[in-house]
């Protein structure tokens, strides 16, 4: 169950229908930053015995990012520059820096949120596009359990480290995160 204090702006939807094509290369640019934010997870030492799970998360995270790609590949729309999310930048921004405890810690959590809000926001998706966009619809219902999954295993890789001090940040993320995800932005991002 995802443990969201707010959800996103109600216009959040129709800002995705009139720039779907932009909203589908932002989401090719967040799968291949999933992927490599999962190998990068690999550098702290109290992650060193999850390897092989960090890699399966970044090998499905490149899966995704393929078809992302093939998507936009078939609807004739080009790979570009990525946009920056503000509310990304905000929840990275505010990790703890120097001490590698912390900051792995904030590093999941905020991995954590990321790939929660996509679970969200693919559920919604999936629902909302079905009658205009049935293709895109499955393909978005398709993705929201793996997202899901990784939402919840970095959860629970915080918790390992430390359950008191991954709770208490999670707690302070998600304060955090209900004032930015309210935060309107004119950006054709999925975030």
């Amino acid at each position: 169950m995802l443990l969201f204090r707010d959800t996103f702006p109600a216009g959040w939807v129709d800002k995705v229908r009139a720039h779907l094509d932009a909203i589908l290369v932002d989401h090719a640019h967040l799968e291949r930053k999933a992927a490599t934010t999962a190998i990068t997870l690999e550098r702290y030492r109290p992650l060193f015995g999850r390897v092989h799970e960090l890699n399966a998360i970044a090998i499905e995270e490149l899966q995704h990012f393929e078809l992302v790609l093939r998507l936009l590949e078939a609807r004739g729309v080009p790979f570009s520059q990525p946009i920056r999310s503000p509310w990304i930048s905000g929840l990275m921004g505010a990790m703890r820096n120097g001490n590698n405890h912390q900051q792995v810690i904030d590093h999941l959590i905020c991995c954590a949120l990321i790939e929660g809000r996509s679970c969200e926001k693919f559920q919604v998706l999936a629902r909302e596009l079905a009658v205009e966009e049935p293709e895109l619809a499955r393909f978005y219902a398709s993705l929201v359990e793996s997202e899901g999954n990784h939402y919840a295993a970095y959860l629970i890789m915080a918790r390992h480290i430390d359950e008191a001090e991954a709770d208490r940040r999670l707690d302070w993320y998600l304060d955090l995160d209900a004032r930015l995800i309210r935060e309107e932005h004119g950006l054709p991002i999925l975030h």
